[in-house]
């Protein structure tokens, strides 16, 4: 097989959820576009003999600078956490938001979110913790913020 790949990770044994293969991974685009025993046209190659090649791992309970009950704060935080979790394969994390009395949502979020910019290594989610399910927070900020893709 070949192709113009920006980067061929070489020789590892590629594991899907379905099989486990000694095999080439020619990557385009920042997603992986081939699976083959021998890949040519790459701008860049990793030896991988002797490793696994996975996917990333997704880890969909995570705590991170969340405030608690009695003024204790998690310990981690975006940067620490994710690059911990990264070391061992976890590309993707959902971490706790908690709104706060009387707090909107819109504000949980942009906190959220803030204490994650320039922080967070890993792609994240944010799992919001509701509170304070108020008329408006039910009926006008949860829908607004499912809208705007925070499922």
């Amino acid at each position: 097989m070949s192709d113009s790949f920006d980067c061929v990770i070489r020789g590892g044994t590629v594991v899907t959820a379905s099989d486990s293969a000694r095999c080439d991974v020619g990557i385009r685009n920042g997603r992986a576009a081939a699976l083959a025993e021998t890949l040519r046209g790459a701008g860049q190659e990793i030896d991988a003999d002797g490793l696994l090649v996975m996917p990333g791992g997704v880890d969909a309970h995570c705590h991170y600078t969340q405030p608690s009950y009695g003024g204790a704060v998690c310990a981690d935080d975006f940067e620490s956490a994710t690059l911990s979790v990264l070391c061992g394969g976890t590309t993707t994390t959902l971490s706790f938001a908690t709104q706060f009395p009387g707090e909107p949502l819109r504000e949980t979020v942009a906190t959220y979110r803030a204490s994650a910019e320039g922080k967070a290594m890993n792609d994240y989610g944010i799992h919001l913790i509701l509170i304070d399910p108020t008329p408006q927070v039910l009926g006008q900020d949860l829908p607004a913020l499912i809208r705007n893709g925070y499922t």
